[in-house]
C-alpha cells in the first residue's frame, strides 16, 4: 500500500511537471512569435512613415509680398509658399522652409543646404549657367517706385538720380545695365522691404524692383511708379541644384497645377492678375 501511494504520487508529481512544461514551452514560442510580429510591424510602420514624410527642404527670402513673407504669427505666406505647399501635398513629401537674404539661395542650393529655392526668381540666362530651373509658373515684369512729389515719370527722368535695388535680383542686372545709358547710380540693398525704407528716408530717389511687389508697396505706402518699358523678364521658376532628381517629378506636379486650374486660383487669392 505505501509503494502504490509512492508510485501514485510520483505519476503525479511527474503527469505536473510534463504538463508545466508543456505550457512554458507554448507560451515561450507563442511569445517570441508575437515579438518577432510586433518588431517586423514596427518597422514596417516606420519604414512607411519615412516614405511617406520624406523632407522637401526649400529657401526662400521672405521680404518679398505677396510672393513670400511672414504673417502676424510669424508664419511663412504667400503666392510661392501656397504653390510650394501644393506641390509638396501632391507628391506626398514633408515641406521644411528656410529663410535667407536672396542673395545666399543659390549659393544654398549648391552647397545641398536646400532641394529647391522658391524666391519670386527669374529663370534667367546668367542663374540658368549655376542652377536649373523648373517651368515657369508666373511673369509679372519691373516697375520703378518714387515719391508721389519726386517728378520722375520716365527713364530720362532718371538722369543724376539713386536707384536702388535688391541684391541678387533680376532688377540689380537691369538696373547696371540701364545706368550707363540714363546716367543714374545704383545702391544695392539685402531685402525689398529696405527699398520703401530708402526712399522715404531721401537715401534714394527710386526704387526698381519687380511690378507685383512695386504695386502693393504703392497702394501701402501711398507713393508713385512707372513701368519699365525696355526689358520683358523671363518668368519666375523654381530652382534647383545643377542635375537635381527632384526636377522632373516636381515640373510633373506643377504643370498638374497649371492645367487644373490651381496657379490661376492662387493668382486670383494673392491678386497677382491684371485687372
Amino acid at each position: 500500500m505505501k509503494l502504490s501511494l509512492k508510485l501514485f504520487f510520483m505519476a503525479l508529481l511527474i503527469g505536473l511537471l510534463a504538463a508545466c512544461g508543456a505550457g512554458e514551452t507554448e507560451d515561450a514560442s507563442g511569445n517570441a512569435d508575437g515579438a518577432e510580429d510586433t518588431t517586423q510591424e514596427t518597422e514596417e510602420a516606420a519604414e512607411t512613415d519615412s516614405e511617406e514624410k520624406q523632407v522637401l527642404k526649400m529657401a526662400t527670402s521672405a521680404d518679398f509680398p505677396p510672393f513670400e513673407s511672414f504673417d502676424k504669427e510669424g508664419n511663412f505666406e504667400g503666392f510661392d509658399i501656397d504653390i510650394a505647399q501644393a506641390i509638396a501635398d501632391e507628391l506626398g513629401y514633408e515641406l521644411e522652409m528656410e529663410d535667407m537674404n536672396f542673395d545666399g539661395l543659390i549659393g544654398a542650393l549648391q552647397s545641398g543646404r536646400v532641394d529647391m529655392v522658391m524666391a519670386g526668381m527669374s529663370a534667367t540666362d546668367e542663374r540658368k549657367e549655376n542652377v536649373d530651373f523648373s517651368v515657369e509658373y508666373h511673369r509679372s515684369g519691373e516697375m520703378f517706385v518714387t515719391k508721389k512729389d519726386a517728378e520722375i515719370t520716365s527713364l530720362e527722368d532718371l538722369e543724376g538720380k539713386v536707384v536702388g535695388v535688391q541684391l541678387g535680383t533680376i532688377q540689380e542686372e537691369g538696373a547696371d545695365e540701364l545706368s550707363g545709358e540714363y546716367g543714374f547710380e545704383v545702391k544695392k540693398v539685402d531685402k525689398a522691404a529696405l527699398l520703401v525704407q530708402e526712399l522715404n528716408s531721401n537715401r534714394i530717389d527710386v526704387g526698381y524692383m519687380d511690378k507685383t511687389v512695386a504695386e502693393g508697396f504703392i497702394e501701402e505706402q501711398d507713393l508713385a511708379g512707372f513701368d519699365d518699358p525696355t526689358t520683358v523678364s523671363p518668368g519666375m521658376a523654381i530652382a534647383f541644384p545643377k542635375g537635381s532628381e527632384l526636377i522632373d517629378e516636381i515640373n510633373e506636379a506643377l504643370e498638374t497645377l497649371i492645367d487644373n486650374g490651381t496657379i490661376t486660383e492662387l493668382e486670383e487669392k494673392w491678386e497677382l492678375t491684371e485687372e
